[in-house]
């Protein structure tokens, strides 16, 4: 009795307050909301991380399988790719094509059992990386079959029947994939496509069947131009409730063989001259069977949720690692080309702008490297973790920008001139590429990151929004009061560790980043009081709010990109190489993760919240400065030591080409002779040269002979490629 009276006169009355004040989810966005599930970035989310669990999380190392994979095929494969000549034949060539389906890079994710390799993520995830430094028209041919394919729809939801049938002949490269979401109208909003099937009686085969009569248009779709089978996102409509779901069962998916009536397939995009294949799909009156729906008649109306459940540990897999291959590449060539390229009779690692740059993409490289590793560790260990896999896809593509960016500043004109030399000139055309697809970094960090994550990793946030839409006012009620305390303990931990500066929260013992542990725990705890004060001042307006929720979303994707590599640190054993790189790394994190957090101080709508905060979470003001010059010296430093350590450690995932390839591996032997060359001149006065040397007997014909090979090797480096001009019929002369 007195349950049901408080429910009357408290409980539900809250319940009609709070869901005024709570964001309303329609059940499209329930679901790409509820895909997948929540792994560390939830601790950060809430405000009190526990690293040394994170620390002692196991990320499961390749099988000998896998290693031999990457040290035998894959290397084969990049050996034989030719990026520059590629790009001019916008294809690969036919010898290629055959080794990557004959191999079966395109069945990774494929278990052995269906003929497919069977790799885990961190394995998907290597080869991408070795194959991207190489080729990114390469790289994006293998990763698609492995990403947002019909493979892993069809592992997760296809018939008997359709994993029987398709699982073996995709592994084995009999058949090519693609899959057709994108639309003109339906773009990042792809829940709005306009591509449409209706149930109804037809003849296929020669025979009557039920099935579905398709219309579609789609575009951006990869591998399409090639594609034998291809899969399809649809609005399902069912006039007459055939199948029992009602007259708009909603997203279905199905796949169609290439030579379907109707189906129309074969005209190209150009991607940035990039030469992946790539183009669009169309149908009108398209009929198909029932039994080419993936998982058949069961699973109509289901397309929604199979894709969302899909991206959300594939998106953090294959674009990502994309992302790394670039910027390892960029940080060995870089690192490299400031020892031999000489200005002003200095190598150009000696200038203080040319050491910030190498510096930032050095350090950048690092967190990349990092966050990739840790989020096919989480997706091995069986997460599939949406929120993380988000920040992996959106700051590390944008991370690639950033590393090729001060790649090019640092080879300036010999980064522009195109031709088998310029390593940079396709991965750099295709920055926006990996920026754009599979959801845009703008979409990625403004709605879905923060947005995700504010119902996915708040303890209690989801729970209200269910017992609400159930009306269910026990529910709401239980989760309604842990919510209060759950805010009033994150107020005292907020609060207690910025006027502290960190102190007292729990860390790992013995680290040589203690102050960094204490930053990203006073700076957690402070998001987290943050991102309850937008929810409950500003309700279901935040999703509206993007200024607001990129700011939360950098914040979150630095926590934990921070995390990331405060891991890969502690599990390579912490070495003193990695140690300036690490501080400069966490330096600009915390500096980042306050600036935005100060952003949401500056700019909530009210005032008076946003007041009492400022003085709650940063009552001495900002405190965290950005990297210093000394510590972008302390990063040059190690990573242009003779040893090659942090280099090697940085460009571990990438392949190395032979010292005739043009490109890195002429630039790598050329740095190994200047290297070996350094001692020697630093015997010879300033200004004299390898043969005054030899004649004033301070050389022996041995050094002599280094010397010049240094030389020669220099010079060859810092051409560029030409080619003839093109001839033109003389002037006419008008004396």
């Amino acid at each position: 009795m007195l349950t049901r009276l408080r429910h009357t006169l408290l409980t539900r009355p809250l319940m009609r307050l709070v869901g005024r004040t709570l964001p309303s989810i329609g059940d499209t966005e329930r679901i790409a909301l509820e895909a997948g599930t929540t792994w560390f970035e939830a601790e950060l989310f809430r405000g009190a991380p526990d690293f040394t669990r994170l620390l002692d999380f196991s990320v499961k190392p390749l099988t000998a399988a896998e290693r031999a994979f990457l040290d035998g095929p894959v290397n084969t494969l990049c050996a034989m790719l030719d990026d520059w000549q590629i790009a001019r034949d916008q294809d690969l060539p036919p010898a290629v094509w055959d080794y990557i389906k004959a191999h079966k890079f395109l069945g990774m994710i494929i278990p052995v059992d269906y003929g497919g390799l069977g790799f885990s993520a961190a394995a998907h995830a290597a080869v991408v990386t070795k194959i991207a430094s190489k080729s990114v028209a390469a790289a994006v041919t293998v990763m698609v079959p492995n990403s947002l394919g019909p493979g892993e729809l069809l592992l997760r939801y296809g018939t008997p029947a359709q994993q029987q049938h398709y699982l073996p002949r995709l592994a084995d490269g009999r058949d090519i994939p693609c899959f057709g979401l994108t639309e003109p109208e339906a773009g990042s909003d792809a829940a709005s496509g306009q591509s449409f099937g209706v149930v109804m009686q037809g003849t296929f085969g020669g025979k009557k069947v039920l099935g579905v009569r398709l219309t579609f248009a789609k575009r951006y779709i990869t591998l399409a131009p090639v594609a034998t089978v291809v899969g399809l996102a649809f609005q399902l409509r069912d006039p007459d409730n055939v199948l029992g779901k009602g007259v708009a069962p909603g997203i279905t998916l199905a796949l169609l063989p290439r030579d379907t009536p109707g189906l129309k397939i074969g005209d190209r995009h150009d991607p940035m001259g990039v030469g992946f294949m790539n183009g669009p799909l169309s149908g009108e009156g398209v009929f198909i069977p029932l039994d080419y729906l993936i998982g058949g008649a069961a699973y109509a109306g289901q397309g929604w949720r199979m894709l969302m459940e899909a991206l959300a540990a594939g998106r953090g897999i294959s674009l990502p690692s994309l992302s790394v291959g670039a910027a390892q590449l960029a940080v060995r060539a870089s690192s490299a080309y400031t020892v031999v390229r000489k200005q002003f009779g200095l190598p150009i690692g000696k200038f203080e702008g040319i050491r910030e740059r190498l510096a930032r993409l050095t350090a950048h490289t690092y967190t990349m490297t990092a966050t990739q590793r840790l989020t096919a560790g989480a997706v091995d260990d069986g997460a599939h973790p949406s929120v993380l896999s988000a920040i992996a896809k959106a700051y590390l593509t944008e991370g690639m920008r950033l590393a090729l960016n001060d790649a090019m500043d640092i080879f300036a004109g010999a980064a522009i001139i195109q031709g088998p030399r310029n390593i940079f000139a396709r991965p750099y055309a295709s920055i926006p590429i990996g920026i754009t697809v599979e959801g845009a970094n703008i979409l990625t960090r403004s709605l879905i990151v923060f947005g995700q994550g504010a119902i996915r990793c708040h303890p209690y946030v989801q729970d209200e929004v269910r017992a609400l839409q159930a009306r269910d006012a026990a529910a709401f009620e239980r989760a309604f009061m842990g919510h209060v305390g759950y805010l009033f303990r994150t107020f005292i931990r907020a609060t207690t560790l910025a006027w502290t500066g960190g102190r007292g929260a729990k860390r790992p013992a013995r680290t040589p980043f203690a102050r960094h542990y204490r930053a990203l725990n006073r700076l957690s705890a402070a998001f987290a009081l943050l991102a309850d004060a937008g929810l409950i001042t500003l309700g279901g307006s935040l999703k509206r709010k993007e200024y607001l929720s990129g700011r939360y979303a950098d914040a979150l994707a630095h926590l934990m990109m921070a995390s990331a590599t405060l891991k890969h640190a502690h599990d390579a054993g912490n070495p003193a190489h990695h140690v300036a790189t690490v501080n400069w790394t966490l330096t600009l994190s915390a500096h980042t993760i306050e600036q935005a957090l100060l952003g949401i101080l500056a700019n909530l709508p009210n005032r008076l919240v946003a007041t009492v905060l400022r003085v709650v979470l940063f009552p001495f003001g900002a405190r965290f400065a950005p990297p210093t010059d000394a510590q972008h010296d302390a990063v040059v430093n190690d990573v242009l030591a003779p040893d090659g350590a942090l280099r090697d450690d940085l460009s571990a995932l990438i392949f190395h080409p032979a010292a005739d390839v043009p490109g890195l591996g002429a630039l790598d032997h050329a740095y190994q002779l200047t290297l070996h060359a350094a001692p020697l001149m630093a015997r010879l006065p300033k200004g004299m040269t390898a043969d005054e040397g030899l004649s004033h007997r301070l050389l022996t014909a041995e050094d002599h002979a280094t010397l010049c090979a240094a030389d020669e090797a220099r010079r060859a480096i810092i051409q560029v490629d030409v080619r003839p001009a093109r001839k033109r019929a003389p002037a006419p002369n008008t004396d």
